[in-house]
């Protein structure tokens, strides 16, 4: 039996410089690299999400990616200043997560989870 690993997660962005303020800057994603509408960054734990500036359509019904946070209602402050839009605020979750729900500024669905 083969197993699959996660190799890179890809967002389509309709600005490369807003979709870096909020992922590579409020997140603190490591940027290795960018070039041509492209950029590559990284999380602490190694996944790699390329930003790929061109035409997008978000969807509430589409994957929403999910990230693992330090201090959650302090990053939640900093996506908005940055130009997200926060849509659940740091909630205690059924589950036993506290959790945000945030929209970058392309319209795609964030989640935010405390560490």
């Amino acid at each position: 039996m083969t197993t699959t690993s996660l190799h890179r997660i890809v967002l389509s962005s309709t600005s490369l410089p807003d979709a870096l303020a909020l992922y590579g800057e409020v997140l603190a994603l490591r940027v290795e690299r960018t070039a041509d509408g492209f950029a590559w960054l990284r999380s602490a734990d190694g996944v790699e999400l390329m930003v790929h500036e061109r035409p997008a359509t978000a969807s509430d019904t589409a994957v929403a990616l999910t990230f693992a946070v330090p201090d959650l209602s302090g990053v939640v402050e900093r996506w908005a200043e940055a130009g997200g839009a926060v849509v659940d605020p740091p909630a205690e979750q059924p589950w036993g997560e506290r959790m945000a729900v945030v929209r970058d500024s392309d319209g795609h669905l964030v989640c935010l989870v405390e560490q």
